[in-house]
């Protein structure tokens, strides 16, 4: 039996060119994928009164390590510094697969309560064999659309972070990409998240790179972020070493070189910015007009909510008044005016949405209310007084709206989150991730007594 479903008469931003804007539209998804988004659908469907609402594609957060949902907060003040040592050498080793399970599982509910659709989930934190089974069972279980970066064990920050020797087991690799991961084609697929030059030696680099394009899999890297590897010239390195393409993604970007951004971009490579966290931990300036001025099309993460929130529209904010206070400040010391380039509110929501579908490499199953996708839609309340009333539906969205105005969440055509509140238990996640805090901190406790 076909099921369809008709969201009704909303403020459509499709983020698709071909489609535009729609100040009254509708969609009809039918057994999970979009077929129409037109001003007008009739057709023999459940109807969703979208009436007061922006209608968007769902959010995409190109990298975050999810696993930190259970020490929320812990490192407020942290800079990228202390987070190796606070959190990587500190909470990391104590993890059970179990607390792995519990912190996807909340991580991924938080993400869809937030409008986020579509997770890349940087899990290095593979401590056993059972810590990734942990980790995908928890997204598998929320419904999310998610691509599961399997990356290194953090047992000690000297042998994982230091020109570490060690690298991903590709055993447990193959066995989780044959397991899980199979097809490309599910709601769940599978990248490697790497260390890199720089974190590792050339050695370990090149087996990782190597084990990732014999399986056929992406690659996720951190590069040039703060003092830690802003020095390393990784893109460079990687370069000298043979390695680039355009199967990889590079997180963070705050210190290339101008050489580097050409080798991304020749390369075909694809570019991560988590604005909030590189301007609090001193990462750097979030590179977001260096990306695009290089032709790239760059995408936005949440990256840790151990220090930030874990939603998408900070993110927005956050790169939007970052390069824009930037911008102006260097006009003001020259004595000339901004250029026209200066980033807008749309460029900012098509970040969140079609560009990071096209960093995690679904850009031909969402980012777009486009006829033929998988049907990942949100709907935004615009009646509620901190968006009323809407002039411009995509500043409402990327300036003014906040997580308690993300009224209905569809993945994959399967409603999440409905009238405002997640279809799914979250009773029994918030219980698991706050008894995986209490066994986190007791291990903490009982080791520095130790």
């Amino acid at each position: 039996m076909t099921n369809r479903t008709v969201l009704r008469g909303g403020h459509v931003l499709s983020m698709d060119p071909d489609i535009g804007d729609l100040p009254q539209g509708d969609v009809l998804i039918e057994d999970g994928r979009i077929v129409a988004v037109q001003p007008d659908i009739g057709a023999d469907a459940e109807v969703l009164d979208m009436t007061g609402h922006i209608v968007i594609p769902g959010f995409v957060d190109t990298h975050r390590h999810t696993w930190e949902a259970s020490i929320r907060n812990v490192a407020p003040d942290a800079t990228l510094d202390d987070y190796f040592v606070d959190i990587l050498d500190t909470f990391a080793p104590l993890y059970t697969p179990e607390d792995v399970y519990a912190a996807n599982l909340a991580g991924a509910l938080e993400c869809l309560n937030a409008g986020i659709t579509t997770l890349v989930d940087w899990s290095h934190i593979n401590n056993t064999p059972e810590h990734p089974d942990a980790a995908i069972r928890a997204l598998a279980e929320s419904g999310i659309r998610a691509q599961y970066a399997y990356g290194s064990a953090n047992t000690s920050l000297a042998d994982y972070w230091f020109e570490s020797k060690i690298a991903i087991p590709g055993d447990d690799v193959r066995r989780i990409r044959g397991e899980y991961f199979a097809s490309d084609d599910g709601l769940l697929t599978m990248a490697l998240a790497t260390r890199g030059p720089g974190f590792c030696l050339n050695d370990v680099v090149k087996a990782e790179w190597a084990l990732a394009r014999e399986l056929g899999i992406p690659i996720t890297v951190h590069v040039a972020m703060g003092r830690l590897a802003g020095r390393f010239g990784m893109v460079r390195q990687l370069d000298d070493l043979g390695l680039l393409g355009p199967d990889t993604t590079y997180i963070h970007c705050c210190y290339l070189h101008e050489d580097e951004w050409r080798m991304v971009a020749d390369s075909g490579g694809t570019v991560s910015i988590a604005p909030q966290v590189e301007l609090q931990m001193g990462h750097g300036w979030p590179p977001v007009m260096t990306a695009v001025e290089y032709g790239l099309r760059p995408s936005l993460s949440i990256d840790v909510v151990t220090t930030v929130p874990g939603d998408m529209f900070t993110q927005m904010r956050a790169a939007f008044g970052a390069e824009r206070a930037r911008v102006n400040a260097d006009c003001w010391k020259a004595n000339m005016p901004v250029p026209d380039t200066m980033l807008t509110a749309r460029q900012m929501l098509e970040m969140a949405t079609r560009n990071g579908a096209h960093v995690a490499g679904v850009e031909d199953r969402t980012g777009s209310l486009t006829p033929g996708k998988r049907a990942d839609v949100v709907a935004v309340d615009a009646t509620a007084l901190n968006v009323a009333p809407v002039h411009d539906a995509a500043a409402a969205v990327a300036l003014s709206a906040d997580v308690s105005n993300v009224d209905t969440v569809i993945v994959d055509g399967v409603i999440r989150k409905r009238d405002g509140r997640l279809v799914a238990d979250v009773a029994r996640a918030r219980r698991l991730v706050e008894e995986s805090r209490e066994r986190l901190l007791a291990a903490k406790e009982a080791k520095s007594a130790a």
